[in-house]
């Protein structure tokens, strides 16, 4: 592969790359002028920057499972940077907001709050077991940083192994520990210590298994941390959110005995697909695992306000001389009342329960899509996050570039938003209280797009 094919591949990884023809061409069928006058103004004042610029459309409005631009039109929204569990503008999350901005807006970092007080002990009651300390932070990067430091005092040891493919955060220690090339690229040094081994893939592995498991991709954490010594922390999200991972529960079960065997702590990142997207509160507990932190963020502010938090056990509540986190708003009034309301809304609303029952429709529609369109290599999921992978080849298994994009901007057409990662992974993630007859609509509208791609091939959009 040329480097030039390996840099559109690297800049592909997270997401769609907005620099694309397809994306060109998207952006010249917008004929709304005040769309086009917000996109200018955007591109004129923000600092434009990798998967960000320029931006799809305008929005004027978000609510429930819809964002709407600003010529009137909605989208289902399967992406939702990860924070719409809830949808947007719950009424439950915007009713507990305003209340606790008439009450208490601000708690400078020196003071407690009872809010925080209440958001915390629930955080460690949902997250069960020896989870039972928590801190706070304004977003999921922070939280990594902050995992990343308390490994360090409890060990003694900065060496740090990750997963190839991962992505943590984009701050330089996040990207540090971060396995997607796209945000390193010509950052030079980064943080020091840092080793990463293959993520289990069941599709596309490089180190394939003839029986199928994937717990032999646990062993190459071991094989790491006896050749390398002095690792303190193993990082990695429960489920590989951007092309969506599923990894066995054996797996997870064999890294937390390799973790327990050479006494390094295991750190899952749950930053994107916590609170509720698994239909657990936490992916871990779908494997039957505890880890010794867990990062969790995004979708805790319920849509509305930007709110992480780090769970790790009591044994570990040892470094009161270091400053971990230290942020302005580290117990957040406002931002805890957001996280305890969308919890509530889980917890009243049965949807963790709910979530598992559209995991089983989702693989059934799916599937019966994969059965029928030779277009798709692929399927993989865990309750509301899926994966649909596009071929050009079944046997090959080459990606289907344009293929993904053309589905992509086809279903935007259509009303449904949704991320391409890996450059040919529909990576599907709607709401939490998306209705059966929503979601139903959705797939139909993403099957349609499928089917034209696969009758038309290579069309740019």
């Amino acid at each position: 592969m040329s480097q030039s094919a390996l840099t559109q591949q690297s800049l592909r990884s997270e997401g769609d790359t907005n620099i694309t023809p397809a994306r060109e061409s998207w952006t010249r069928s917008i004929s709304d002028m005040k769309i086009k006058e917000m996109l200018d103004q955007d591109s004129r004042y923000f600092l434009h920057q990798s998967m960000s610029t320029p931006c799809l459309d305008a929005l004027v409005g978000a609510e429930g499972i819809y964002i709407e631009d600003a010529a009137g039109k909605r989208y289902m929204d399967f992406h939702g940077n990860n924070v719409h569990q809830l949808g947007y503008g719950h009424p439950h999350v915007v009713n507990r907001v305003q209340q606790q901005l008439a009450e208490l807006p601000f708690s400078p970092r020196r003071f407690t709050n009872q809010t925080a007080i209440d958001c915390a002990r629930k955080l460690t009651e949902i997250a069960g077991g020896d989870l039972n300390r928590v801190l706070f932070a304004p977003g999921g990067t922070s939280v990594i940083g902050m995992a990343l430091k308390l490994a360090r005092h409890i060990t003694d040891n900065y060496k740090v192994v990750s997963l190839w493919d991962s992505f943590h955060g984009a701050s330089l220690d996040a990207i540090s520990v971060g396995g997607e090339a796209c945000f390193r690229e010509g950052m030079g040094p980064l943080m020091a210590g840092v080793e990463r081994i293959p993520p289990a893939v069941s599709y596309r592995g490089d180190f394939p298994n003839e029986s199928g498991s994937d717990v032999h991709y646990a062993d190459y954490l071991e094989y790491v941390i006896e050749k390398e010594g002095g690792i303190g922390a193993f990082i990695a999200e429960g489920v590989r959110n951007t092309d969506v991972q599923v990894p066995s529960k054996a797996y997870w079960q064999r890294i937390r005995e390799i973790c327990d065997r050479h006494n390094v702590l295991l750190i899952v990142d749950d930053i994107p697909n916590g609170m509720g997207r698994s239909g657990n509160w936490f992916t871990y507990q779908e494997f039957g695992i505890e880890p010794d932190i867990v990062c969790i963020g995004k979708g805790l502010g319920g849509g509305v306000v930007p709110m992480a938090a780090m769970i790790t056990k009591d044994k570990y509540n040892t470094a009161a001389h270091v400053s971990l986190g230290h942020y302005t708003h580290e117990k957040s009034p406002v931002g805890c009342a957001a996280a305890l309301a969308t919890i509530e809304v889980i917890e009243q609303q049965g949807l963790l329960a709910k979530t598992k029952a559209d995991e089983a429709y989702m693989r059934d529609r799916l599937e019966n899509m994969k059965q029928r369109f030779p277009l798709i290599g692929d399927v993989r999921g865990i309750g509301l996050l899926w994966g649909v992978e596009l071929v050009t080849d079944r046997s090959s298994k080459q990606r289907a570039l344009q293929e993904a994009e053309q589905v992509m901007y086809r279903c935007l057409e259509l009303g449904v938003s949704f991320k391409v990662s890996q450059g040919n992974v529909l990576q599907l993630s709607p709401p939490l209280i998306i209705s059966r007859n929503e979601l139903a609509l959705a797939l139909d509208r993403i099957e349609q797009a499928i089917q034209e791609a696969s009758n038309t091939g290579n069309t740019p959009f």
